[in-house]
């Protein structure tokens, strides 16, 4: 991860409460017009139940109104797509001027957030009439637990010049389709796991308007910022995992004073991540070495033991249940930075591993050649043998670690430079293409639309714009290394990271179309 600090509600959501448990589903409506209320979630303080009209006559509906009581011990927290008005116990909701008519045969949904733990409506009416019926089942399926995972990265800091708030995981339809949040990153300066930015971690007061469930943070309340953003995101998707990611490219040095007492290390970082104010929170800890007995922003020399010394007191200290991951180095070179450090020594207390399979090549050279920062595999005049991610992937295999705790790295922007006159890689240039927030780097939400892709080579993707040179993946070309991924018995693919990605999430969706 070489870099500087640097609504779908639906989908997979109807849930069983336990293994081979059928979800609850109410359905209500007397004559035509049905009104189906279905559990979709359920963790015990509180439930997640769409609720589906459907027109069963064969004239058209252009209103509904739909009145009902809640059991005691539930009450509705907050809804969406409908509009909710309540008096005690008794609710009344109400089509959206905007949802339009329903056509014979049509059905339209909205949800709710209960607190409690799911009851089914009393006394339901919709239209007036009095209901009635039966139950229907649910046409979900519920997220598999054994699937392949995608595992997304959160920047603590681009909740500042960026704008990307945990709200934008939901409205995106991304918090949907992945599986694990990555957040980045927690400090470990003098060998102990810190804080990495107070203010954007629990400090940050969130409006109405860009808080996840529409409700705004007050003075007084515990818990602020993304970790109380991240909770509400869970009670909406409560098959989602967050994990606390320490280190990275900038903050990866005190990990050498961490191998030299890894137990008082990990009990560091224990202490912090299980901290009451938001124990709840996460669900494990990642390690972003960059990089064991080598060399990143400064140089390590605690040998090749250092890393799985400090892997198995984390999982000593964690526990069996807790999730503890690790992003490495993707240097498939011969002697080269996978080669350093035993990797394979520390897989039995991991449970994946993550090799950064993008960076290799960038305007850090600024003369070029250009060559695509994250190449699928190597080509005729690669810069550097080894430097791709096919490399990385049989070398950690041939190490003895397995396939299927291998995910595949996607970076959701591009790498460019500047003063370039040959349309294909392996081109001179003169520096580092401008870019938004650093030079050489820019999101792939933007070049899309500025430079978009003129060519593909091992697997990813490039574009000459003017003297401008970028390479980076798209839709089509994620698609190609999800089908390596699976064809290789990989446990799925991470992503750098959430904000590089288009407000619909074109990429994450190729991501979890291409996994299948």
């Amino acid at each position: 991860m070489k870099r500087s600090l640097r609504r779908a509600l639906w989908a997979g959501a109807v849930v069983a409460v336990t293994v081979a448990a059928v979800p609850v589903t109410t359905a209500f409506g007397a004559g035509t017009v049905t009104t189906t209320f279905t559990k979709a979630q359920d963790w015990g303080t509180g439930h997640e139940t769409k609720v589906t009209v459907t027109n069963g006559s064969s004239a058209t509906v252009t209103t509904w109104r739909i009145e009902f009581d809640l059991p005691s011990g539930t009450t509705i927290s907050s809804a969406w797509d409908a509009d909710v008005t309540s008096s005690g116990n008794h609710y009344v909701a109400v089509k959206k001027s905007w949802a339009g008519s329903l056509a014979p045969g049509a059905s339209f949904s909205w949800g709710y957030n209960g607190t409690g733990a799911y009851k089914a409506p009393l006394n339901c009416t919709i239209n007036g009439a009095a209901c009635g019926g039966g139950t229907t089942p649910p046409t979900t399926n519920p997220p598999n637990p054994g699937g392949k995972k995608v595992v997304g990265y959160f920047a603590e800091w681009g909740v500042y010049a960026r704008n990307y708030h945990v709200k934008n995981i939901q409205t995106s339809g991304s918090a949907a389709k992945l599986t694990h949040i990555l957040y980045a990153f927690g400090n470990t300066t003098g060998g102990r796991c810190s804080i990495g930015d107070s203010y954007a971690d629990y400090e940050k007061a969130y409006t109405a308007a860009d808080s996840v469930d529409g409700v705004a943070d007050t003075w007084d309340q515990p818990l602020r910022g993304s970790f109380n953003q991240l909770r509400k995101l869970k009670q909406l998707n409560p098959h989602l995992k967050v994990i606390w990611s320490f280190g990275g490219w900038t903050w990866s040095g005190g990990f050498t004073q961490a191998a030299q007492n890894p137990a008082a290390f990990a009990e560091s970082c224990y202490n912090l991540v299980e901290d009451p104010r938001w124990a709840d929170v996460f669900d494990g800890i990642d390690v972003d070495w960059e990089y064991p007995n080598a060399c990143g922003l400064s140089c390590d020399t605690s040998g090749p033991n250092a890393f799985k010394n400090v892997i198995s007191a984390l999982r000593s200290k964690f526990g069996s249940n807790a999730l503890v991951t690790a992003a490495i180095t993707a240097d498939g070179s011969n002697g080269g930075k996978i080669d350093a450090t035993d990797y394979a020594g520390a897989i039995g207390n991991l449970n994946w591993l993550m090799p950064m399979t993008y960076d290799y090549f960038g305007a850090f050279a600024a003369q070029g050649p250009t060559a695509p920062h994250s190449p699928l595999t190597s080509y005729t005049g690669i810069p550097q043998q080894g430097f791709n991610s096919d490399a990385a992937i049989q070398k950690l295999k041939s190490k003895g670690v397995p396939a299927n705790k291998l995910l595949l790295g996607i970076g959701f922007y591009g790498r460019g430079w500047t003063g370039v006159t040959q349309a294909a890689p392996g081109g001179s240039a003169t520096g580092a293409a401008p870019g938004t927030y650093e030079a050489g780097i820019e999101d792939y939400k933007v070049l899309k639309n500025t430079c978009p892709a003129t060519g593909t080579i091992a697997g990813t993707a490039y574009a000459k714009c003017g003297s401008n040179w970028w390479s980076y993946d798209t839709p089509s070309t994620i698609n190609g290394k999800m089908t390596y991924a699976n064809n290789q018995g990989l446990g799925g693919a991470f992503f750098w990271e959430l904000s590089g990605d288009t407000s619909n999430g074109e990429l994450i969706g190729a991501i979890k179309g291409g996994l299948g």
